[in-house]
């Protein structure tokens, strides 16, 4: 977490929380405490959350410095499966590239990357069950692509063209796919925590096997919904994964803001009775694994688990937001805790499993299959070009049987 500084007070004592560092200034993480891997326990899943309160203020690492997998979280998973969770971040990062190149030329208005926070989606995604229903915000894009879903649909919809399902009444990015078990996002993050709460209940009642997963980010832990969510989660015991993406900025505002100066944001999980962990959002394989004791407790009906994501917005906020206005501009390569594909590459490569040249090969083929998808997704349209949906459609899909006075404004927008 962030230390207070005295920076933001003033004669008063009133207390303005400020980033360590601004724009021009070399950046520093030197004040943050991290931990070497392999440290930290691993409960049993039916641990009585009062007894493990300090896993909301350690930081769950399996990755070390040599690149080894180390601790009791290291998920010891095969290297195939390590192989195809590097090659859905790659593509969600070759994905990422060229979309924001389309916005840039002005083919769609609006883009959100996941630059440094590809393991944050990918790998929880891979720990889930297929079926298992997701809540995202609109950077886990990754989530969709490692559950195979199709580049060129996921591109229809940041288009708004004729192929768009959600027929443009969704903001560019905010995806929707029930098949893939991914729900409609919302550009207000907080509402998916009480939405993914209430799913898990109706699970519960309708003896569903399935569980729910939520993600947002840390700066909505401030608003109401975020406890909310919390309470009904704590109270009712639903099986449901409530993530805090801790990238340390929500849009501009850095996270000292939203109290990340004074605990970690897992803490928040210790009043409500919830267990509550606090991981290497960088490391796939720390994912992974945290993900999955959280899906297995939740399986097992022991109720929600909290999960703080410790990582770092690398660009952006998203293509209408300059970080070089309130931050240094090496911010992101001085992150202590590195990026995730390199580090997911650098320990596939210590175990004997990877070289460059098979990385090379596959950083290639993911460029590939997304230009061959950004190709037949802009044949059907884009922001500047092509075919538009029928002026009727936006009186479509509301009411099962469309009221008369609807039906009559219809017939006047199609003259």
């Amino acid at each position: 977490m962030n230390r207070p500084s005295n920076e933001g007070g003033n004669e008063s004592g009133f207390h303005v929380p400020e980033p360590l560092t601004r724009p021009g200034e070399e950046a520093d993480f030197s004040q943050l405490a991290i931990p070497a891997a392999g440290l930290v326990a691993r409960p049993p899943i039916d641990t009585d959350p009062a007894t493990m309160r300090d896993h909301a203020f350690q930081l769950i690492r399996v990755l070390d410095d040599a690149h080894g997998a180390v601790g009791p979280w290291n998920p010891d998973l095969a290297p195939e499966t390590l192989i195809a969770g590097l090659g859905a971040m790659v593509t969600t990062r070759a994905y990422d590239t060229r979309m924001m190149r389309a916005q840039r030329q002005g083919k769609t208005s609006f883009y959100v990357k996941s630059t440094g926070e590809e393991a944050v989606a990918v790998a929880a995604a891979m720990a889930l069950a297929p079926g298992d229903m997701c809540f995202p915000t609109y950077r886990q894009q990754g989530i969709l692509i490692a559950r195979d879903w199709s580049l060129v649909d996921m591109m229809n919809q940041v288009y708004s063209n004729i192929e768009d399902r959600l027929k443009g009444r969704q903001l560019p990015v905010m995806y929707s796919a029930r098949d893939a078990g991914f729900f409609s996002i919302s550009g207000n993050l907080g509402t998916q925590y009480p939405q993914a709460v209430g799913w898990a209940m109706a699970a519960t009642t309708d003896h569903d096997p399935r569980i729910a997963a939520a993600w947002i980010g840390e700066g909505s832990t401030a608003e109401g919904d975020f406890h909310y969510a919390l309470t009904f989660a704590s109270v009712y015991q639903a099986p449901v994964i409530l993530n805090i993406v801790n990238n340390q900025w929500a849009i501009s505002s850095f996270s000292g803001l939203a109290g990340g100066e004074r605990s970690t944001f897992a803490a928040r999980g210790i009043g409500f009775g919830i267990p509550a962990l606090r991981v290497d959002g960088n490391d796939f394989l720390a994912v992974y694994a945290v993900t999955q004791w959280a899906a297995e407790r939740a399986r097992a009906r022991l109720g929600p688990t909290l999960i703080e994501l410790f990582t770092y917005r690398a660009e952006g906020h998203s293509t209408s937001d300059d970080p070089g206005k309130y931050r240094p501009a090496s911010a992101a390569t001085h992150w202590p805790l590195g990026d995730p594909v390199d580090r997911l590459k650098a320990h596939l490569i210590a175990i004997g499993a990877w070289d460059e040249d098979r990385h090379a090969a596959l950083e290639k083929a993911a460029e590939d299959k997304v230009r061959a998808a950004g190709k037949e997704a802009e044949a059907h349209g884009t922001l500047k070009a092509g075919a538009r949906l029928p002026v009727g459609s936006i009186f479509e899909d509301v009411y099962k049987d469309m009221p008369p006075h609807l039906a009559a404004q219809r017939r006047q927008a199609e003259g």
